[in-house]
């Protein structure tokens, strides 16, 4: 009798501790889902796909949050809002992400579109990129459009450097700006593209776009603070 009593207590114990095991491990919290939307910038144009700052930045952030993250990219080389805003509707898109964000613009300039015509789709897009949010927890964010005018593609063209970087200048104000008014983080990156002018391992084989490494060091500008808003959101 007292040998089944003692075989039991250690079965209940194995049990309890199995459970509480099991409770405690985190590796069984539902990966969180993070969707990228934009255009050459953001699916990575002349890198790898490894290197592309979206994967980049989940494979950062991982370790800090404890959770793998699954990425969704909706964007092509060339892509202006519009386009992007199209791309959006046919992309066939759930509605719940953890995390979202938005870089778009570049060939807005570049095509010779106003920066009046931009304001309100940006907007819109702001406005879609937040109603892909899961819940009250999720996380958006901003990106700002790098300045290709630094670029061997531009030096050797007639295109002006200096005009490029005072549009580009004025869209991503702009989009500082419909940012603030929503809440929504704005990260400017823009500082970092333009060391590539001295910087050749900076920009990508293509002469145009940017190398991997500047998307890491993209990712490393604002790794953390998308990390802590995660964190601190405790997204179940």
């Amino acid at each position: 009798m007292k040998i089944y009593s003692y075989l039991l207590s250690l079965t209940l114990l194995a049990l309890v501790s199995c459970k509480l095991k099991k409770a405690e491990t985190p590796q069984e919290l539902k990966p969180l889902t993070y969707l990228a939307l934009g255009d050459s910038y953001t699916i990575g144009e002349s890198v790898a796909e490894a290197g592309r700052w979206p994967l980049q930045l989940a494979k950062a952030i991982e370790p800090s949050i404890k959770r793998s993250i699954h990425t969704t990219i909706v964007a092509r080389t060339g892509w202006t809002t519009d386009e992007l805003d199209q791309g959006i509707n046919e992309a066939s898109l759930d509605s719940n992400y953890d995390l979202i964000s938005l870089l778009i613009g570049v060939n807005n300039q570049y095509r010779g579109r106003s920066l009046e015509e931009y304001k309100p789709e940006f907007e819109s897009l702001l406005k879609r990129a937040i109603a892909f949010k899961r819940d009250e927890n999720s996380a958006v964010f901003v990106v700002s459009i790098p300045d290709y005018g630094v670029t061997p593609f531009v030096q050797n063209s007639n295109r002006d450097p200096e005009q490029i970087a005072l549009e580009l200048d004025s869209f991503n104000k702009a989009a500082e700006q419909i940012c603030i008014q929503y809440g929504v983080p704005f990260y400017n990156i823009t500082p970092i593209s333009r060391v590539a002018a001295n910087e050749a391992d900076l920009i990508a084989e293509d002469g145009l776009h940017p190398s991997a490494e500047m998307y890491r060091q993209w990712v490393e500008h604002f790794s953390s603070a998308i990390a802590d808003k995660l964190l601190s959101n405790e997204i179940p």
